[in-house]
């Protein structure tokens, strides 16, 4: 941990400790019984190379964000934003420090380094939860490292830089298509879209996951921009083509490398995973 002045502030995943912090008029924390909230400062995967240039996160290697507080359990319980399925958004939203960045603009990724940063501030570095090994299929508690959590960076240029927008030639159509990574405010959309699907057709026996995000994301096929061609073009693209999109995508998508090792304990082998995110992820013991 380093200091900023007379406010402690520690750093996430290793990012530098740089930027300046607005000094508020009155603190009552500090003034009154001596403590303040922590500031820290966390990195952006993309570097803020997909964000326009009117924007606060334009460029951006870092964004600052406040510990977790009480408060934050507050939105965390809040049955509302539960049902709303916004809870994630008005968590990051409460401990952004630069109140210009809106949280739903972020894409996923460097909506990921913060939610994990912002876990860390108001539990601690290590979590709890079941994880099953690829070898033996037993699942069984195990307790991972937070911070030991690598960044991916963004290593693909857009097209132009300051936009989300990103090229790829299908193997099999040999189509160029222009996509985006998707951003809170899309995943909140499908959030949405789905849920109404469920209740008109409860019996619906497939959720178009795959071809619902690529509707989602892609913004063009050789030019054409129209929406509902881009819907018919989604259906029926070959399987081989709509695999290596998603799989180029996942590849070059900036965010948080979700792998870890895990120690079995029952068969005792080392296996690498994906991080389980479960229900103890912001709500331990539940």
């Amino acid at each position: 941990m380093s200091t900023d002045g007379d406010r402690p502030r520690n750093e996430i995943f290793g990012a530098p400790n740089i930027g300046n912090d607005p000094i508020p008029r009155v603190n009552v924390m500090r003034d009154d019984f001596g403590w303040e909230v922590p500031v820290e400062t966390v990195p952006v995967p993309s570097q803020g190379k997909i964000y326009p240039p009117n924007s606060p996160l334009y460029g951006a290697q870092t964004i600052d964000i406040r510990a977790m507080t009480a408060r934050e359990e507050d939105i965390l319980t809040s049955r509302a934003l539960l049902k709303k399925g916004t809870v994630i958004t008005e968590l990051i939203e409460s401990c952004l420090i630069d109140d210009r960045v809106r949280s739903r603009d972020l894409i996923v990724g460097d909506r990921n380094a913060l939610m994990i940063s912002i876990r860390i501030t108001g539990y601690g570095q290590m979590y709890s939860t079941r994880a099953s090994c690829p070898k033996c299929n037993s699942t069984t508690s195990h307790e991972f490292n937070l911070a030991e959590l690598g960044i991916k960076p963004l290593e693909v240029e857009p097209v132009i830089e300051g936009e989300n927008r990103f090229e790829f030639t299908l193997p099999v159509t040999k189509k160029k298509v222009e996509f985006k990574f998707l951003t809170g405010a899309d995943e909140e959309e499908m959030a949405t879209e789905a849920e109404k699907m469920r209740l008109l057709l409860p019996d619906m026996k497939t959720e178009n996951t795959v071809t619902r995000r690529l509707e989602k994301t892609v913004l063009s096929v050789d030019g054409i921009t129209d929406r509902n061609k881009i819907k018919t073009f989604v259906n029926s693209m070959p399987a081989l083509d709509s695999r290596k999109l998603r799989t180029y995508m996942t590849d070059n998508e900036p965010g948080v490398d979700m792998s870890t090792v895990l120690e079995c304990n029952s068969c005792g082998a080392s296996s690498k995973i994906q991080l389980p995110l479960g229900t103890g992820f912001f709500w331990p013991g539940s």
